[in-house]
């Protein structure tokens, strides 16, 4: 990560990223795939990664103030946490016994099709969780948290309800501390009881927690809408290179993107993500928040790795960015 974005900050206040299921996020490029045959890859590239950290190394890129927060495993969790290091982002990881996942990536230069494989990890024990969200107060105690970003899977093994558990740690707070969450399923449900500020989700995601088929704006609305009345105070729904819509339920803003279809589209939502959160986090409004973060989630697809970004390339996209009535 060489460089931030000029003029990203959050006031001087941090930006909590939670990974509670990291992995080592691995890409290949072949020349072409085919099933039955060997592979030796033309390039690759590792990153500690999983969404949790994909978003916080790609808002540290962002000019965030960064602490991330997860559970490592392992001879990879010792390399996640080296790569963290190498790289100078804060992290707080609590140790669990078995082994950190690894999430596979293959990119077929032929064709542009991406296939991707991804291991659910090892089971967790519940103290390996307590000792999670024990982490968590401690940071939040510190006082300088503008926002906690909760994303991607839980661990097999951890409460059903554990995100929902962060973000009523984050309300409980003497001083407000804005939660993003950015999942699915029964997590999402769990976060969304406790009425978090803002929720991302693409399109599949949006989808099933609306109990609809989300294939454009205009359905995109109706699902985020849904999530409003399931206790969202504001939502964004992806589309992929559709764009995105973006809305507190009474007034919705679609966002194009520029046409710049990059090869490397994993980790687009979590670099999203992190460009949301550090805007939103210095107090930007809910559409220039969700503006940088597709003008981040744009510059992630440009290159390879997950949560990977040019920083000097995302203002160019941003004035591309177009917004409109959804």
């Amino acid at each position: 990560m060489n460089g931030t974005v000029e003029g990203a900050d959050t006031g001087g206040r941090r930006l909590l990223f939670v990974a509670a299921n990291p992995s080592v996020d691995r890409l290949y490029e072949v020349d072409r795939l085919a099933a039955g045959e060997i592979h030796r890859p033309l390039a690759s590239v590792a990153v500690p990664g999983g969404k949790g950290l994909n978003a916080a190394r790609a808002a540290v890129t962002l000019g965030g103030s960064v602490t991330a927060v997860g559970i490592v495993a392992g001879r990879a969790g010792d390399w996640v946490a080296e790569r963290l290091a190498d790289l100078g982002l804060d992290a707080r990881l609590t140790r669990s016994g078995g082994e950190t996942r690894t999430c596979i990536s293959i990119l077929d230069r032929s064709s542009g099709a991406l296939t991707e494989v991804y291991e659910r990890g090892d089971q967790i024990e519940l103290a390996t969780w307590d000792a999670l969200e024990a982490t968590i107060v401690g940071e939040l105690e510190r006082g300088d948290v503008a926002a906690v970003a909760l994303s991607g899977s839980l661990p097999s093994g951890a409460p059903a309800d554990g995100f929902g558990r962060i973000a009523r740690l984050a309300g409980s707070m003497p001083r407000p501390i804005v939660v993003l969450v950015d999942t699915y399923g029964p997590a999402l449900r769990s976060a969304l009881a406790e009425r978090p500020a803002l929720v991302k989700v693409n399109a599949a995601e949006a989808g099933e927690a609306g109990a609809t088929v989300v294939t454009d704006a205009a359905s995109a609305v109706r699902a985020g809408d849904v999530l409003i009345a399931a206790g969202a105070g504001s939502v964004v729904v992806t589309l992929g290179v559709e764009g995105a819509v973006v809305g507190d339920g009474i007034r919705w803003t679609r966002l194009v993107p520029p046409d710049l279809r990059g090869p490397f589209p994993v980790g687009s939502g979590d670099a999203f993500l992190a460009g949301l959160a550090v805007a939103y986090g210095r107090g930007d409004p809910l559409v220039d928040s969700a503006r940088f973060g597709m003008a981040a989630a744009v510059a992630n697809a440009q290159v390879p790795g997950a949560g990977v970004l040019d920083p000097g390339s995302v203002d160019g996209i941003l004035e591309r960015v177009v917004a409109a009535s959804a």
